[in-house]
């Protein structure tokens, strides 16, 4: 071996429990068991962390994902698609309900009743000798698979991440940008969801996606480019050669040149530069603010019972296949109450704490921290300024808009004592990248893109405050549970499920819902010093957390108990 070979660890034997009793389960969803949190984000890292863990526990796990992959000249079918962590994995093809459920929004008709997906889906249960069916999403499903499993004689048990069973929007956020506090029996539900007709939606990812199998992922990649280019070709026709933007449209242009390193006293601490961007982009997306008391508003509203439309239909068939479920969980108890308040039967609900090996492990690394008992920042003794953490998506919901509203509102002299930390994928709205020509004249902002588990782990030494501003009822958002078991005190909207762990003032301050004042009146109390931040330690003492282990082997009596043995 030469001196500059690379030397590899041996892995350790993971010691885990075994099941007393071994099962075959099946495990459903829309996303691709595999792809973990970079499909379906939350809910698919939740799903497949359990089904690895029940599969490393002694039971046989299959998944099936239907209505995202598509082929030209074929009917639906079953297929496997491959073997993850000892688990078969089956795909769904050409599925009548599309999946996400923004793609299937006004297909409404097979979202409640699909006989022959439902009989297909029967058949691969009946093929594989199914004991249990665990369902964690049935986007890309009709409803009346619920009744067709229970009638088959095998339990079912249904883990809700989001609200997709009373909602088709899934998140209860009526355009994205408010709170659905009525959904006026279906009626307001018209419109919401600025979808193409399911068969066109259809017809282009079959195409697409024939496509690449024939031709592979470079193929595809070709074909896409081409067609940009001739699109920019077209469009370039008849141009005068004036009209073209300069090559570097975000040169940044210094109206300051002259003054060299002199800083005068009234300066505002802002990057001055000549960068601008187009107006759908330079004042991002409008949202509503919610009311402080969001959350008991909506479950005191009377109105979640009446149908006056087919998607008045679909919420109530949605709460009535809930109630054929052997028993539904909720990682939140604000969650399983909107479904107990919309009908759901309160005996069949439970409130089921999520637990995963990440934060497990984000967990073990806070704790081996030198640093693990002593509070991140001070504001009398600090000679560093206090970082804030965003973790998350570009998606309206988590609410990256609030912050960036919120920034621009502090004094200069309370965000020169900051440092905001954002990272955030996804592509909607160009992406982060408007966040970053926005945000790029304060320079206490740093903006960087997506980023993934393992990132997410070491990025715990990257700020002291995690901030969640959400403007929807955030249910168990996996990045909370991230920053409380990394030890961080959290900011967080007042609305869904995370004002259940947070403390005011002992692990977490909360705020109004889309009110970029109140969130920045929460940094403000930080850097003022009206509110201490505890160590890694406190944080972790005063916040209830549930490890991966702990919650796979609850996950195991609850199959015992549904199943009766």
């Amino acid at each position: 071996m030469s001196p500059t070979s690379p030397t590899t660890t041996p892995a350790p034997e993971i010691e885990w429990f075994k099941t007393e009793r071994p099962r075959r389960i099946a495990i459903l969803g829309w996303a691709r068991l595999a792809a973990q949190a970079m499909e379906g984000s939350g809910y698919n890292l939740a799903a497949s962390e359990l089904a690895r863990g029940l599969a490393m526990a002694g039971h046989e796990v299959f998944s099936l994902q239907s209505g995202m992959t598509y082929r030209l000249g074929r009917g639906a079918s079953i297929r496997l698609r491959e073997t993850w962590a000892s688990i078969a994995c089956y795909d769904l093809v050409n599925s009548p309900n599309m999946s996400p459920a923004s793609s299937n929004f006004p297909n409404m008709a097979a979202e409640i009743e699909s006989p022959s997906q439902t009989a297909l889906v029967m058949r691969w249960l009946d093929e594989h000798k199914i004991e249990l069916v665990h369902v964690h999403s049935l986007e890309g499903y009709s409803l009346d698979l619920i009744e067709a499993v229970r009638a088959s004689g095998r339990p079912l048990v249904l883990t809700l991440h989001n609200y997709w069973f009373v909602c088709p929007q899934v998140d209860l956020l009526h355009q994205e940008t408010r709170v659905c506090a009525d959904f006026d029996g279906g009626r307001r539900c018209v419109g919401c969801v600025d979808a193409p007709p399911v068969s066109t939606h259809k017809r282009g990812r079959a195409l697409r996606m024939t496509f690449e199998s024939a031709f592979g992922a470079d193929g595809l990649e070709l074909a896409k480019r081409a067609k940009w280019w001739a699109g920019r070709v077209v469009r370039s026709i008849g141009k005068k050669r004036s009209d073209v933007p300069p090559p570097t449209p975000d040169r940044l242009a210094d109206p300051e040149a002259g003054r060299g390193f002199e800083v005068r006293k009234d300066d505002s601490g802002q990057v001055v530069h000549h960068l601008t961007l187009a107006p759908e982009l330079a004042n991002g997306r409008d949202f509503d603010r919610s009311e402080p008391d969001e959350n008991d508003r909506f479950l005191a509203c009377g109105t979640h019972g009446r149908s006056e439309n087919l998607y008045g239909q679909r919420r109530a068939r949605g709460v009535a296949a809930l109630n054929g479920a052997s028993l539904v969980t909720s990682p939140s108890e604000f969650l399983r109450r909107v479904h107990e308040h919309m009908g759901v039967e309160g005996a069949r609900t439970r409130t089921v704490r999520l637990g995963l090996s990440h934060l497990d492990q984000i967990n073990r690394a806070a704790q081996r921290s030198d640093y693990y008992e002593k509070t991140p920042w001070d504001p009398q003794t600090s000679t560093r300024p206090v970082r804030f953490g965003f973790w998350g998506t570009v998606r309206a919901n988590k609410g990256l808009e609030v912050l960036a509203r919120a920034i621009p509102l502090l004094e200069s002299e309370v965000r020169q004592r900051c440092h905001f930390i954002i990272r955030a994928g996804g592509n909607e709205h160009a992406g982060e990248w408007a966040f970053r020509q926005r945000l790029s004249r304060f320079p206490e902002v740093s903006v960087a893109g997506g980023f993934d588990l393992v990132q997410r782990i070491s990025g715990a030494g990257e700020y002291d405050v995690g901030v969640l501003p959400h403007i929807w009822f955030e249910n168990s958002p996996i990045v909370m549970l991230e920053h409380f078991h990394a030890g961080k005190y959290v900011i967080s909207s007042r609305l869904g499920g995370p004002p259940e762990w947070i403390r005011e003032g002992v692990n977490g301050s909360t705020c109004t819902g889309g009110d970029p004042e109140e969130l920045a009146e929460c940094v403000r109390r930080i850097v003022r010093g009206d509110v201490r931040l505890p160590s890694a330690k406190s944080i972790h003492e005063s916040t209830k957390l549930y490890s991966y282990p702990d919650h796979v082997r609850e996950w195991d009596a609850i199959y015992a108990e549904v199943s009766g043995v």
